[in-house]
C-alpha cells in the first residue's frame, strides 16, 4: 500500500485550491461580461447602421453560411487574438441581419412598443437568470443534454416553418427558443462559475447567441399578437 497516495490532503491545501479555482472563474466571468457588453454595443451599432441605410436582409442561406462560417472561425481561433476579431465579426454580422428585422416590426402599428417590450423582456430575463445563477452558484450542468437536443430540434423546426411557410409552427419555435435561450443563459453562467468554461470568448459567444435568439423570438411572438389584433 502506498501511504503517500492514501494520506489525507491538508485543509490549507484544499482551501488554496478552492480559492485559486474561484479566482479563475471570477476572472472568466469578469472578462466575459466585459466582452459581452462590447459585442452587444457593436451589434447594436451595426443594426442601427443597417436600419439607417435601409439595407435588405441577406436571406436565410447567406445568413446561415455567414453565421456558421464565422462561428467555425471563432471556435478555431478562440485561444488567440484573432478569436476576438472573429467574435466581433460574428456579432457584427448578426447585428446587421437584425437591422431589417427590427425595421419590419417598427413599420407595424405600435411597432415601437413591440420592439421596446422585446428589448425590456430580454434584458429582464438575462439579468434575472444570470443574477440567480451567480448568487445561488447552483450547478445546472444537468441541463446540457436537454438543451442541446432542444436547440437542434427547434432549429430544424424553424427551417421547416420558413420553407413551408407555417405561421403556427414559427410561433411554436419562437416560444421554444424563449425557453431554450433562458435555459442556456442559466447553463452557461453556471458553466463559467464551476469551471466548465474557461475561455471567455466562447462564453461570450454562447451568451450573445442566447440573448440574440431570445430577443428575436420575443419580437416574433409580440409582433404576431399585435398584428392579429
Amino acid at each position: 500500500m502506498n501511504l503517500i497516495d492514501n494520506a489525507p490532503v491538508p485543509s490549507d491545501v484544499t482551501r488554496d485550491s478552492t480559492a485559486a479555482s474561484t479566482l479563475a472563474s471570477n476572472k472568466v466571468i469578469r472578462n466575459t461580461y466585459m466582452l459581452l457588453s462590447m459585442t452587444l454595443a457593436f451589434a447594436a451599432g451595426t443594426a442601427a447602421t443597417s436600419m439607417a441605410l435601409g439595407l435588405p436582409h441577406p436571406g436565410l442561406i447567406l445568413t446561415l453560411v455567414g453565421y456558421f462560417g464565422l462561428l467555425y472561425a471563432t471556435v478555431k481561433l478562440r485561444d488567440s487574438a484573432w478569436g476576438l476579431a472573429c467574435v466581433f465579426a460574428l456579432t457584427g454580422f448578426m447585428g446587421y441581419t437584425l437591422g431589417p428585422i427590427v425595421s419590419h416590426y417598427l413599420a407595424l402599428p405600435n411597432g415601437g412598443q413591440v420592439v421596446m417590450t422585446a428589448m425590456g423582456g430580454t434584458a429582464a430575463i438575462f439579468l434575472g437568470l444570470s443574477g440567480y445563477a451567480l448568487t445561488t452558484r447552483k450547478d445546472f450542468s444537468y441541463m446540457s443534454g436537454f438543451l442541446m437536443v432542444g436547440v437542434l430540434v427547434a432549429f430544424l423546426a424553424g427551417l421547416a416553418a420558413v420553407f413551408f411557410e407555417i405561421p403556427a409552427l414559427s410561433l411554436t419555435v419562437s416560444a421554444a427558443f424563449v425557453m431554450l435561450s433562458s435555459g442556456l443563459i442559466l447553463w452557461e453562467t453556471s458553466n463559467i462559475i464551476h469551471g466548465g468554461e474557461t475561455n471567455y470568448i466562447m462564453a461570450t459567444l454562447s451568451l450573445f447567441v442566447s440573448i440574440f435568439n431570445l430577443f428575436t423570438s420575443l419580437l416574433n411572438l409580440l409582433g404576431f399578437s399585435i398584428g392579429s389584433d
